[in-house]
C-alpha cells in the first residue's frame, strides 16, 4: 500500500484538492447555501482523508524529504514547484486539514451572509497553508505565504466585529512589512547562489540546494534578519504582536481558530525550517536576543492576560505567551528544546482552537464576551463548562494533557542551554494558571448574573453540531498528552538533521575562533 502511495504524487493532490473545490463551488448559485456548507465541508475531509494518506506513505526510517515533486515553472530563473514533506511538515500538515475541516463545521451556524464567499475564501487559504508546509522552492514558499494573506483578509475584513477593518488594516500592514524584507532576503541568496555557479540559476531557489551552499556571514547576519522578521511577526513575538489580538477579537470563531491553530503556526515552522539551516552562524549569534524577546514575551503575553476583561483577548494574549515557548525551545539548540518548540505548536494549535470554539458557543447565545458578565455559567450550561474547564487546565500544562508536554521539554532544553532562562520559563507556567483559573472561576463558578437570568432560555447548552467540533480536539488533548510519541518520533530525524547543522556552525566558528586568540 505505502509503495502504491509513493508513486502518485499525493502532495499535489493534498495541496490543490481545496482549490478545486473553491472552483466547483464558485459556479454553484449563491442561494443555494447548504450546498456551499457541506460542500466545502466535505472538500475538506477529502483533504484530510489525503493527508491521513500522506502520513501512511510516510516512512519514519527514512532521512530527508519524502513524496516530492519537482516540476520546472519559470525555468530562465531556476524556479521549481517542488515539494515534499519530513516529520515536522507532516504533523503541521494533518493539523491544518483537521482544524480547516472543524473550522468549515463550525461556521455552518453563525455564518449566515455570504456564504458562498465565505466557504471558497476558507478553502483557498487551506491552500495556501499547505503549500507553506509542502514547499521546497523558496519562491513557491513565499507565494504560498502571500496567497495565505488574502483569505485571511477577506474572512476578517467581511465577516468579523465591529471593529473589523481596523483590525485587518493591522494584520495586513503588519504581514506586508514583514514579507517585503523576506522577499529581498529570497532574492539575495538566489542572486548570490547563481553568482557563485558562474552565473547558472539552475537551484537558485531549491531549498535543499542552497541549505549547503555556504552563505558569507555578513549575508547570513541580513538575510535572517529579513527571514525573521516575517516569521516573528506571524508567530507573533513581542514587539510585533500587537495585531494579534485585534486580529481575533474581531474575527469570526472558524477565523480566530485556524488564526491561532494554524496561521501562527507558519512562524514557527518558517524558523526551524529556513532560519537555522540556511543561516547556521546567524542563528548562533542571535540567539541571546531571540531568547531574550522570547522571555520577555511570555511574560507579558501572561501577564496583560491577566487584565483582560474580554474572553476572546485573554486567550489572544495567552497564545502569545505560549508561543514565547516555541520561538525560545527553537534557540536552545538542542533536542529537547526543538522537540518541544514543534510539540508546543501542535499541542496549542488542538488547546487553543478549541478555547476559541467555545468562546463562540458562547457568544451565539449572549452577542457578549465581557468575562464579569458570565459568572455561574457552570449551572446554566454543564456541558459547555465542562468542555471550558477542561480545555484551561490543558492549556496551563496539566500533566497528561497536550499542553504539559511541549513546555516541559522546551523547559528541560532551555535549562541544559542557560540554566536561569529554563528557571524562567517554569516560572511563566504560574502566570499561565493565574489566568486561566480566573477565567474560570469568573465564568463558570459562582451565582448565575443578572445577565444571563435575563437571557432566560436562550441560555441552551453545547449542541450536536458544536459537540461534533469539539470532540476531536478532546481526543487529540488527550491522546497526545499521553502518547507524545505520536508527535515525537515523527519530528525526531529532521530535527536532528537541523541541529547537526547549526551546531556544526557553532563548532567551526568556535575553532576559527580560538585559532585568532595568540
Amino acid at each position: 500500500m505505502a509503495d502504491f502511495l509513493t508513486r502518485i504524487d499525493l502532495l499535489t493532490l493534498l495541496i490543490f484538492t481545496p482549490l478545486v473545490g473553491a472552483l466547483i463551488l464558485l459556479f454553484v448559485p449563491g442561494r443555494r447555501v447548504d450546498i456551499h456548507r457541506w460542500g466545502a465541508f466535505a472538500i475538506s475531509l477529502v483533504a484530510f482523508a489525503i493527508s491521513l494518506l500522506v502520513a501512511l506513505a510516510f516512512d519514519n526510517e527514512r532521512e530527508g524529504f519524502q513524496l516530492t515533486q519537482t516540476v520546472d515553472w519559470i525555468g530562465f530563473f531556476g524556479i521549481q514547484y517542488k515539494v515534499g514533506v519530513d516529520g515536522i511538515s507532516l504533523v503541521l500538515v494533518l493539523l491544518t486539514t483537521l482544524l480547516t475541516s472543524i473550522s468549515i463545521l463550525a461556521s455552518f451556524g453563525p455564518i449566515d451572509t455570504r456564504v458562498k464567499e465565505y466557504m471558497i475564501s476558507f478553502l483557498v487559504l487551506e491552500v495556501g497553508m499547505l503549500g507553506v508546509f509542502l514547499s521546497l522552492d523558496l519562491f513557491l514558499f513565499y507565494v504560498f505565504w502571500e496567497v495565505v494573506l488574502v483569505p485571511m483578509y477577506l474572512i476578517i475584513g467581511i465577516w468579523g466585529g465591529a471593529n473589523r477593518i481596523y483590525a485587518t488594516i493591522k494584520f495586513v500592514i503588519y504581514t506586508l512589512v514583514g514579507s517585503l524584507l523576506m522577499l529581498i532576503a529570497i532574492l539575495a541568496l538566489a542572486w548570490t547562489y547563481q553568482g557563485q555557479q558562474g552565473g547558472d540559476w539552475t537551484g537558485a531557489f531549491d531549498y535543499e540546494m542552497l541549505v549547503g551552499a555556504g552563505f558569507d556571514p555578513t549575508l547570513q547576519f541580513w538575510a535572517f534578519l529579513g527571514f525573521f522578521l516575517a516569521f516573528a511577526i506571524k508567530v507573533p513575538m513581542w514587539p510585533v504582536h500587537t495585531w494579534l489580538p485585534d486580529a481575533h477579537t474581531e474575527a469570526p470563531t472558524a477565523g480566530s481558530v485556524i488564526l491561532a491553530g494554524v496561521l501562527l503556526k507558519l512562524g514557527g515552522y518558517g524558523l526551524i525550517r529556513l532560519n537555522l539551516p540556511l543561516f547556521p552562524d546567524a542563528a548562533n549569534d542571535l540567539a541571546p536576543f531571540i531568547v531574550f524577546l522570547s522571555i520577555v514575551g511570555m511574560l507579558y503575553g501572561a501577564i496583560v492576560a491577566i487584565r483582560q476583561p474580554d474572553l476572546k483577548r485573554l486567550i489572544a494574549y495567552s497564545s502569545v505567551s505560549h508561543m514565547g515557548f516555541v520561538t525560545m525551545g527553537i534557540f536552545v539548540f538542542n533536542e529537547q528544546g526543538v522537540q518541544g518548540a514543534i510539540f508546543q505548536m501542535v499541542g496549542h494549535g488542538v488547546i487553543t482552537g478549541a478555547l476559541f470554539l467555545l468562546v463562540g458557543v458562547i457568544y451565539e447565545r449572549t452577542h457578549d464576551r465581557t468575562i464579569a458578565r458570565m459568572g455561574g455559567l457552570g449551572q446554566r450550561v454543564p456541558v459547555f463548562a465542562t468542555l471550558m474547564v477542561f480545555f484551561a487546565l490543558a492549556s496551563a500544562g496539566l500533566p497528561g494533557l497536550a499542553g504539559f508536554v511541549g513546555e516541559f521539554l522546551v523547559i528541560l532544553g532551555s535549562v541544559a542551554w542557560e540554566p536561569w532562562v529554563g528557571y524562567v520559563a517554569a516560572f511563566t507556567v504560574i502566570f499561565a494558571a493565574v489566568y486561566l483559573l480566573y477565567m474560570v472561576q469568573n465564568i463558570i463558578m459562582g451565582d448565575v448574573t443578572d445577565f444571563l437570568q435575563g437571557l432566560g432560555d436562550k441560555l441552551t447548552d453545547v449542541d450536536r453540531m458544536e459537540a461534533a467540533t469539539l470532540a476531536p480536539l478532546v481526543l487529540l488533548a488527550v491522546a497526545l498528552g499521553l502518547f507524545p510519541a505520536l508527535v515525537l518520533d515523527i519530528t525526531a530525524a529532521p530535527v536532528e538533521g537541523v541541529l547537526e547543522i547549526v551546531n556544526a556552525a557553532a563548532e567551526s566558528a568556535a575553532e576559527t575562533t580560538a585559532g585568532l586568540l595568540p
